[in-house]
């Protein structure tokens, strides 16, 4: 069923205590570290290619609406386009996963 009126419920400080220390208790759920989260590196520069790549200039056609979406991210709208074909050739196991 829709609601015109949605009202946002926030825990109290109590609840929220509750909460944390009920989650903390699970040792499968346990916060990182400062040390592991620093080996995390951004997803995005993972998904530019690799400098000295070899490119290939060719033509094809696409919507207007989905070009000038990535048009508007700025002068390397490319290498916008070319992260998300390299995403996806990732995820499927065509391109290898970036090291």
């Amino acid at each position: 069923m829709y609601h015109k009126e949605r009202k946002i419920v926030f825990c109290t400080p109590e609840e929220d205590a509750i909460i944390t220390v009920a989650a903390l208790s699970d040792p499968d759920a346990q916060p990182l570290t400062e040390e592991e989260l620093a080996q995390f590196r951004p997803w995005r520069a993972r998904l530019l290619a690799p400098p000295g790549s070899p490119t290939v200039s060719l033509t094809m056609e696409f919507d207007a609406a989905t070009i000038a979406a990535f048009q508007r991210q700025g002068d390397d709208w490319q290498q916008g386009i070319n992260a998300v074909l390299r995403e996806w050739a990732i995820k499927r196991g065509y391109v290898p996963f970036p090291a």
